[in-house]
């Protein structure tokens, strides 16, 4: 039974995995991608045979890749990207110089999917139904949605700008003043925000867990693939469309010029294209390809994009800090003797950069924001008295700082009661009107206290409530990279794995789960 669980869990964290591709060579184009672009994957083993290249993807998120891109991070590295969106990148000073040819390969646009019964409730099975009237049925609690973190992903970060721009009236691209006046509808539409998420694909899984969520806004592509058919709503007065450009770096060889040529064809040739469209639900691009009847008829308006990066920026950074349903975070922390020296310094790295040190936008984005319930967890024999911490909605600094001295203080020495510390996290009371989430950083194997069986058995017996608190747990050091993605399993979170990269890039990428 161990084993049969094992391999399940193996299969559904297999893009922590690292790849026994070849890092180059000279049928091998590097792209760096958006996680969206995961289900493609299948389809681009048969370029290797039809086109004669190899696509050696790495996934990152919106932000940290175009932070890449346009610092020039990215250059003797990959040669070329794959996000859905260039449009933040486009927006960063001195991205365009990094840029050289773009095709758009195929399209989604971010719209809102429903129960089937609760939009017949709601009568929007049959009408023209405008974000404006989605936000009146937000603000009186008549229907409640996921959506993915806007700072870490490119449907929520769409999202997002089209809310905003259709609740401003904006008939062009979305300015700071109008981010500040609009920011109290805002708050009344994601005030039914009942999840949140790092990536497309593991909110649509979230989402297919917790029955009391209402609905999703998310790629068309994602909805139209839920097993539980949905009805999608396109909003009258706009959505924004991801369009996926594959896009050339001018610091490519002219070699890996010419396999993105080849690939670029082969992906809009017309039987890929109808492949993409079956496959994926995402629409052709390519005229000679008609879109199914799944798209429906609808007709896409796009809304206006911010035409500069900070009002972009000020919309993510509102979002975080004064409109989203705050978090409530829970980090039960490893500091065994085994974590001495380099590797508790790697702790301590990792939770100060949380507290702004890492001043990159990613990093500005991933910081404990405003409004949130922090609570610190160390343990070594047993979990010690947790340490709480909640961050002001003005002037977070002193919070902040008071955060950077707990990690700084942080010492290793004694045991490791992993189960009996994480069940002292799922003992704790819930913050009212916040996300719950817990973050399981270990680097061995437990060896004080309850062992997994127990830890299953206390969850299992939990109030419905508390048991929707997911764990997301990091492999690091030695930790028992079995038990560890059965935690992540059995409480719906998901595993990061640092055991052979940055302690501290796995602390930001899971913070745009919670």
């Amino acid at each position: 039974m161990r084993r049969a669980l094992l391999a399940v869990l193996l299969l559904l964290t297999a893009a922590c995995a690292p790849s026994d591709e070849p890092a180059d060579g000279p049928d091998v184009l590097r792209v760096l991608a958006g996680s969206e672009i995961k289900d493609l994957e299948p389809l681009l083993k048969r370029a290797e045979q039809e086109a004669g290249v190899r696509v050696k993807l790495t996934y990152t998120g919106t932000l940290d890749g175009a932070e890449q891109v346009a610092s020039g991070r990215a250059d003797s590295r990959q040669d070329a990207t794959w996000f859905s969106s260039n449009r933040y990148l486009s927006l960063i000073d001195g991205s365009q110089a990094k840029l050289s040819t773009q095709t758009k390969i195929m399209i989604s646009p971010v719209v809102l999917g429903m129960k089937r019964a609760k939009a017949a409730e709601l009568g929007w099975d049959g009408k023209a139904v405008s974000w404006a009237d989605i936000a009146a049925a937000a603000k009186d609690g008549r229907f409640s949605f996921g959506m993915t973190n806007p700072a870490s992903s490119n449907s929520g970060f769409s999202a997002l700008v089209g809310v905003a721009a259709a609740l401003s009236d904006a008939d062009d691209a979305l300015s700071a003043e109008q981010v500040g006046s609009v920011t109290p509808r805002l708050k009344e539409f994601f005030s039914a925000q009942r999840l949140t998420a790092g990536s497309s694909g593991w909110l649509a899984d979230a989402y297919a867990r917790d029955a009391r969520v209402d609905g999703m806004v998310n790629y068309e592509s994602v909805l139209l693939g839920l097993r539980e058919p949905l009805t999608l709503v396109y909003p009258s007065d706009g959505v924004v469309t991801a369009d996926y450009p594959l896009t050339l770096l001018t610091s490519a060889p002219e070699n890996k010029k010419a396999l993105y040529d080849k690939l670029a064809a082969w992906l809009r040739t017309p039987a890929v294209q109808q492949k993409i469209m079956t496959d994926t639900h995402r629409r052709p691009i390519v005229p000679g390809v008609g879109p199914a009847p799944e798209f429906g008829s609808a007709q896409l308006i796009e809304l206006p994009f911010p035409n500069r990066r900070s009002t972009a920026d000020e919309l993510i950074a509102t979002y975080l800090n004064q409109v989203r349903v705050p978090p409530q975070t829970t980090f039960v922390l490893d500091v065994s003797g085994s974590m001495a020296g380099g590797r508790i310094d790697a702790l301590r790295q990792a939770l100060i950069a949380l507290t702004g040190a890492d001043t990159s936008a990613s990093g500005a984005f991933s910081r404990f924001s405003n409004r949130e319930a922090v609570t610190m967890v160390p343990f070594n024999d047993a979990a010690t008295t947790p340490v709480p911490f909640t961050v002001p909605e003005g002037d977070p600094g002193p919070v902040l700082a008071d955060i950077k001295r707990f990690a700084e203080g942080l010492t290793a020495g004694g045991g490791t009661a992993i189960y009996d510390s994480l069940r002292a996290a799922y003992d704790r009371p819930a913050e009212a009107g916040h996300y719950s989430s817990i973050v399981l950083m270990t680097d061995g194997e437990n060896t004080h206290g309850a062992d997994y069986s127990a830890f299953e058995a206390h969850y299992r017996s939990l109030p419905e409530e508390r048991r929707r608190t997911p764990t997301f747990v990091v492999l690091f050091g030695e930790s028992d990279a079995e038990e560890m993605r059965a935690v992540a399993q059995l409480t719906g979170g998901a595993v990061f794995d640092a055991r052979s990269t940055s302690l501290s890039g796995v602390f930001k990428e899971i913070r745009g789960y919670q």
